[in-house]
């Protein structure tokens, strides 16, 4: 019931052979731990993939007991798209260690995850394959399916992280089949943005250590910075300014409902997602829709939610 792999570069169907998936044209892609690998072992992402393996759980909903991840897929979607999603096909690209699996195995959706990083190794952990999951490890540039074989695609903090975002929208938008959805968020400009003192220089430095030497330099700052955030969370004018000066990011005022060790988690997390990450783009939202009505897509959406846009779009 799967939609078939085929061959990244040749666009052939795939014959699985030896733990391999083989192609008519000489590629081979190793099957590792029951998951194909379709990329090379590494790349700009790999920092990523040591955050989701590190703190896999952290921002699942069935992990903190909040609704944090549920309400951010739910408002990306939209009424109707939310309320439909059993039985669709679900491309999930860019999936980290499953936050918003959860949420659309949930709805009964039939879902194929893949992620650039060894994060599918953390997702795969949370929700094992079965029927209504798959897992790849690929690149949106060079996906292994045919064109339009998905219901749905669904990308939610990844478009902004690529090289060329203009060209990783065109590759999803092949993906969605006739009368299907496209939904992604992306970084948009903001005062929030422009005005941040510490975290730029900070990243141009982190982004270039290792993917371990990272997380120890993140846990370092989170330790020193974070007792600050909280003492300041009642009070917002200290709270902004911090938000400018401090380099971790810290959520006591957007998620009062997480305890101090659940704040701890996502201080590292994102803290380190911020200040590892090789790319961060901004597109306006003029530029989104006019590259969605480009790709034929109608029906567009383009909302700000806090400092990104939430995009989406139905094909033809």
């Amino acid at each position: 019931m799967w939609q078939k792999w085929v061959c990244p570069k040749h666009g052939d169907f795939l014959s699985e052979k030896n733990d391999s998936l083989v192609c008519p044209k000489g590629e081979h892609f190793r099957i590792i731990n029951n998951i194909p690998r379709f990329v090379p072992k590494t790349s700009y992402a790999d920092a990523f993939g040591e955050q989701w393996n590190r703190y896999r759980l952290t921002q699942l909903d069935s992990y903190t007991g909040t609704k944090i991840s549920r309400d951010r897929v739910r408002l990306s979607l939209g009424d109707e798209l939310w309320s439909n999603l059993k039985g669709k096909y679900v491309l999930e690209a860019g999936c980290g260690s499953g936050r918003f699996t959860e949420i659309l195995l949930e709805r009964g959706a039939f879902v194929t995850s893949i992620d650039l990083s060894s994060a599918v190794e953390a997702n795969q952990k949370n929700f094992p394959q079965n029927v209504h999951h798959r897992i790849a490890q690929a690149n949106i540039l060079s996906l292994p399916f045919m064109p339009k074989q998905f219901d749905l695609v669904f990308c939610l903090g990844v478009v902004q992280h690529t090289p060329n975002p203009k060209a990783t929208i065109k590759s999803l938008a092949a993906q969605v089949k006739s009368e299907g959805a496209l939904v992604f968020d992306h970084y948009t400009y903001s005062l929030s943005a422009f005005t941040k003192i510490t975290e730029p220089i900070m990243r141009q430095w982190l982004k270039r250590v290792s993917p371990e030497s990272g997380i120890r330099y993140t846990e370092k700052l989170v330790d020193t910075f974070l007792p600050f955030h909280r003492k300041a969370k009642h009070y917002y004018f200290m709270q902004a300014l911090l938000s400018r000066l401090s380099p971790i990011r810290s959520y006591y005022q957007s998620y009062p409902e997480l305890n101090d060790e659940l704040q701890y988690e996502w201080a590292m997390l994102d803290t380190h997602d911020a200040l590892t990450s090789w790319y961060r783009h901004k597109l306006s939202r003029i530029q989104i829709i006019n590259i969605l009505r480009k790709l034929n897509f109608v029906e567009i959406r383009c909302e700000q939610l806090k400092a990104f846009l939430v995009a989406s779009g139905k094909q033809k």
